[in-house]
């Protein structure tokens, strides 16, 4: 059983979903013109109750004006056979023994007048009605050969045989007449008239207007999103081979417009990164064949002079080659898992221990380092990538630098600022922003000759800015002699991290 209640659930699901439309344009005209159904519905049924409540409270004034006025005469005068009414209802008078005494000449019997009142009408509560239904009375003294009295329903209204109401309104007053009950009697037919009229310009009217509703949304909708489908059209016919495609920008401001220039700007990083894996490929591909080209001619020597005496120098030379072949490839490997953005393991460190201890660890450098570490330099960071920016750093300023090379760390406006300075030849301020890129030498001859491949920077910049920091090469302060950027004083190269808090009690 509940097998089958699924399966029901499932066939009932599937139904709907394709009774829905698809389409955002579909979707937007269907509803538009749904709740406006729902809404021109409602207030046409309101409209229409209150043009009823308010006509047929006129016709039951009009009936109570005229039966008032009939009243205050018969208060004070015998009522004549006859009565003329300008209000335009029909007026009955009867008295104590129900004999009609007095009427409108529309009232008047007539030898064989019509049936007024159907017999089948049930009578109402005496209590409410003195006088109720029809009753013909021809006894002695009779004014007219038949008198009248309406049937009233528990609304006060009659039923005539055509179908067609009265609006009853009685009361009963004394005077010379004696005891007389006073009915006027209202046609409700201007009512009904002007309910079927309203009701008839509405079920033409609101049937056109929603229509139009639909119209205008269908059509306002799809000029809105005509140029959505045209972004979609461009966007799918881009490939990795046409990246310099771009995709129109309406000139409305909308978020159409806002969609088309974040696709734009997003197809602009596309091809930026595009541009800039074929050019690291490109270098990298270079990088890779001139020692592996030197390694071979180094081995084919060894092979065509198999002489003893010359195979330790050949065999210095090749591993030296095949360092910096694997020095390169793991510069590589480094920056291909820095695009990538994985996640690494992070500790909260002490910067001037970690790097103490860093500086301490290397070899013997060309020139002696001049190191100031000041305590308090806390960061949330990965110790290998901290080091290895550290080691960048002071590596590229030991290949450059005449005599001084120095390592400042120091606790700046909430911020870790490790500066490495040289006195070597300095970074034109044209290309202070340039030595950041990958595979970039200033001197690309004395680079070479140094075994500099041009990625060491680029990595400390990643390494940086994967911890939140900042890496430029800024202009020196003081080095000796004035700088500018004619005359470089020695680069100065400064790395900003973001301050982290205290180590935790035992670290």
């Amino acid at each position: 059983m509940a097998d089958r209640a699924g399966v029901l659930r499932r066939a009932l699901h599937r139904v709907l979903r394709r009774l829905v439309p698809r389409s955002v344009r579909a979707r937007a005209t269907f509803a538009a013109t749904a709740v406006v159904a729902l809404a021109l519905g409602g207030t046409a049924l309101a409209l229409l109750g209150v043009l009823q409540a308010n006509l047929t409270r006129d016709v039951r004034e009009s009936a109570v004006r005229q039966v008032d006025e009939v009243a205050a005469v018969a208060v004070r005068e015998h009522l004549p056979r006859v009565i003329s009414n300008p209000g335009g209802g029909s007026l009955r008078v009867f008295d104590a023994e129900g004999n009609l005494i007095s009427a409108t000449l529309d009232a008047l019997p007539r030898p064989l007048p019509p049936v007024p009142f159907p017999p089948s009408v049930p009578d109402p509560d005496p209590a409410r009605d003195p006088a109720p239904g029809i009753e013909p009375d021809a006894g002695a003294g009779a004014p007219f050969e038949r008198q009248l009295r309406p049937r009233l329903d528990e609304k006060g209204i009659v039923k005539l045989v055509d179908g067609s109401g009265q609006r009853v309104v009685s009361t009963s007053v004394s005077g010379p007449d004696g005891q007389v009950t006073i009915y006027a009697s209202v046609s409700l037919g201007p009512v009904d008239a002007a309910n079927r009229t309203a009701t008839a310009a509405l079920a033409v009217g609101l049937p056109l207007l929603v229509a139009l509703v639909a119209l205008v949304t269908w059509r306002v909708t799809g000029r809105a999103l005509g140029p959505v489908e045209a972004i979609r059209s461009e966007v799918a016919e881009i490939t990795g081979h046409d990246l310099h495609r771009r995709v129109p920008v309406p000139h409305t401001g909308d978020e159409v417009s806002r969609l088309a220039v974040t696709v734009n700007s997003t197809l602009d990083r596309l091809e930026d990164a595009g541009q800039r894996q074929r050019r690291f490929i490109a270098d990298a591909s270079h990088e890779l064949r001139s020692p592996i080209a030197v390694l071979r001619t180094q081995l084919e020597v060894a092979l065509a002079h198999p002489d003893p005496e010359l195979w330790p120098e050949l065999l210095a030379d090749a591993l030296q080659d095949t360092v910096r072949l694997q020095d390169l490839a793991a510069d590589l490997l480094l920056l291909a898992r820095l695009d990538a953005a994985d996640p690494v393991a992070t500790e909260l460190l002490d910067l001037d221990v970690l790097f103490a201890d860093v500086l301490d660890a290397r070899p013997a450098d060309r020139i002696p380092l001049r190191v100031e570490l000041a305590p308090g330099a806390r960061v949330l960071g990965n110790r290998t990538w901290l080091t290895r920016l550290l080691t960048n750093l002071v590596d590229n300023a030991q290949r450059y630098a005449d005599g001084l090379v120095e390592v400042r760390l120091a606790v700046v406006e909430g911020e870790v600022v490790l500066e490495v300075r040289d006195d070597g030849p300095g970074i034109p301020e044209p290309d202070r922003e340039r030595v950041f890129e990958r595979f970039t030498r200033l001197d690309d001859a004395r680079s070479r000759e140094l075994g500099g491949a041009g990625l060491g920077l680029a990595i400390a910049r990643d390494l940086a800015e994967h911890h939140g920091g900042t890496l430029a090469a800024e202009r020196p302060a003081d080095a000796g002699h004035p700088a500018d950027t004619e005359h470089p004083c020695g680069a100065r190269l400064v790395a900003r991290l973001p301050l982290a808090g205290p180590l935790p009690q035992g670290s």
